[in-house]
């Protein structure tokens, strides 16, 4: 019988160098896989300051176009936006998400994740951002690619916390 066991080496080319550095990973290799814990009342900052930043920009891009409409009622955004078609974005307190139904990707469900929080980071230098947990993409994102609409939620997630009164 033949028998034959193979190695896996990682051996430089160079002669120099007897070790090669490991291969870097992308950034969708280290795509979150869960939410950040958050309370209702944090969710409910996020969500809506989201919201409110997400229909502003909508108006403001309604207002330079006339075929684009918005419609924002009972914490549902909806909108028209040729030759694309329609949007709805919309909050799901149950679930601490946000729902978008896109003509383009479908619907998808992000969730609030703070990066940069794990034990290896510096305390209190986590970002949060609403990411797709399937694929690891940003809602930010894909509002970019598809409406042309930015919104920056990369921030400390500090920055939403109430402040402490320090006389208690």
């Amino acid at each position: 019988r033949f028998f034959s066991v193979l190695t896996s080496h990682q051996i430089s080319l160079m002669p120099e160098h007897e070790d090669p550095p490991p291969p870097k990973q992308t950034e969708l290799d280290n795509h979150p896989t869960s939410a950040t814990d958050v309370s209702d009342e944090e969710y409910h900052q996020h969500a809506d300051e989201f919201m409110n930043l997400l229909h502003d920009e909508a108006e403001a891009i309604q207002e330079t176009r006339e075929d684009v409409e918005v419609e924002y009622a009972s914490g549902v955004l909806s909108v028209t936006f040729p030759p694309n078609g329609s949007y709805v974005i919309n909050k799901q307190p149950p679930n601490k998400q946000i729902w978008v139904s896109s003509p383009l990707s479908g619907p998808k469900r992000y969730d609030w994740v703070v990066r940069g929080e794990g034990m290896h980071q510096k305390e209190g230098a986590g970002v949060g951002d609403w990411v797709y947990l399937r694929d690891g993409t940003s809602l930010p994102e894909l509002l970019r690619k598809e409406l042309g609409i930015t919104i920056d939620v990369q921030r400390d997630v500090d920055s939403l916390k109430p402040a402490v009164d320090a006389t208690e």
